[in-house]
């Protein structure tokens, strides 16, 4: 990789910082630890530091030069509610709490970036640092949104990455428009008749109608959505009944649903109320569906994603730079900032030997050798796109 930030003496610094960020994991809207630690060092950096967005998010800016453009990059600082398994010496010191998403090492990339910004000033214009809580959960993205982050901090364009360990190491991977998906959830709880186990005829049987509704809910991406729109109904869960011998009063199941585009996300919501009634009234019974839409579609800006994979080119070799052929099913909080500057969120490339743990596993443990390639890639993006006159 030709990088011209060389952090080669940050790299123990770094290393250390990720470790402890990684040994003290904290929830969405809880990373007090997180957020304070973070505020200590930006402004030992020289940042101006806000507080308080979306409870425990912050804003680390600093100002060069007279221009009035501007430039936001984000890292997440949540973590998950997993108990981890890795057996590392700074394993996670919070039982059933771990990173095992990667943000502490996102967390750590645009710290490493902040000091090699501040300390380089090779910009013209402004710099928002954005740390954002509750990736995970509570769509910290929109919180922060709508707390008036654009408002406070206008941004000419916002960026983010994501550790993929599904990648071969330091590949970036892009893509214009769809990223990743909008992700909603279902709750549909079946209402029978509970009685003895004896004495089916007795009783209107939740199970019996939970189980038609799970496999009628299988057909509506296979014939209800055109082919070429991607998307997903997931039953995650099913819960009903308690012995043998009873018959529940009730049935409950739980939907994930992933999709791109709008009309396509309507039409899943549309079909699973119609499913889900339908098929209790023909069992005599009644169905409720509580529809919960959580987080939209990524969809990246053209110019913006443009600008990253030629600097990414020029970062790294044209070998290390793809565009992603299809987008994630996963989903993005990242989305909402999105929908409010126009900006790019790609991915950066963790495997090396293949047997890398995945996103969200118990023993995933973020790869170090990516901090100087994260942080140097970030100032350089800060500095291109902020390139004085």
């Amino acid at each position: 990789m030709t990088m011209n930030v060389n952090l080669t003496n940050a790299m123990p610094e770094l290393v250390a910082i990720r470790h402890d960020l990684h040994a003290h994991p904290e929830l969405g809207l809880s990373e007090f630890r997180t957020s304070e630690f973070l505020v200590g060092k930006l402004k030992a950096l020289g940042y101006t530091v806000t507080t308080g967005f979306a409870k425990t998010g912050l804003v680390a800016t600093l100002k060069n030069g007279t221009s009035k453009r501007s430039i936001g990059i984000r890292a997440d600082i949540d973590a998950l509610p997993i108990q981890e398994e890795t057996g590392l010496e700074y394993a996670s010191k919070t039982p059933g709490l771990m990173h095992a998403c990667g943000h502490d090492g996102h967390t750590t990339m645009l710290l490493g970036a902040a000091r090699a910004i501040a300390e380089r000033r090779n910009f013209d214009g402004t710099v928002h640092l954005i740390f954002q809580p509750a990736e995970e959960n509570f769509g910290g993205a929109k919180l922060m949104m709508d707390d008036g982050l654009f408002d406070q901090f206008p941004c000419d364009a916002v960026f983010a990455l994501h550790n993929e360990p599904g990648l071969p190491f330091g590949q970036f991977a892009l893509r214009e428009g769809p990223i990743m998906a909008a992700v909603d959830e279902a709750r549909i709880t079946v209402h029978g008749l509970g009685g003895h186990g004896a004495e089916p005829q007795e009783t209107a049987d939740p199970i019996v109608c939970g189980a038609s509704i799970v496999m009628a809910l299988q057909s509506i991406v296979s014939r209800n959505i055109h082919p070429m729109d991607p998307s997903v109904v997931t039953v995650g869960s099913f819960h009903s009944g308690s012995a043998s011998n009873i018959i529940p009063e009730r049935a409950e199941i739980v939907v994930g649903i992933r999709s791109f585009d709008p009309k396509v996300r309507d039409e899943l919501e549309r079909r699973i109320r119609l499913i889900a009634e339908n098929q209790a009234t023909s069992f005599g019974m009644t169905a409720t569906v509580d529809y919960l839409r959580s987080y939209n579609a990524t969809i990246n800006h053209k110019a913006e994603t443009d600008f990253v994979r030629d600097l990414a080119i020029r970062f790294a070799g044209a070998e290390n730079v793809v565009d992603l052929e299809r987008p994630f099913m996963g989903s993005e909080d990242f989305a909402y900032m999105l929908d409010g500057r126009p900006g790019t969120y790609f991915f950066l490339g963790a495997r090396v030997t293949g047997e890398e743990k995945s996103l969200h596993h118990p023993g995933y443990n973020f790869n170090d050798d990516l901090l100087p390639i994260g942080a140097a890639f970030w100032t350089e993006l800060a500095e291109a796109y902020l390139k004085p006159a």
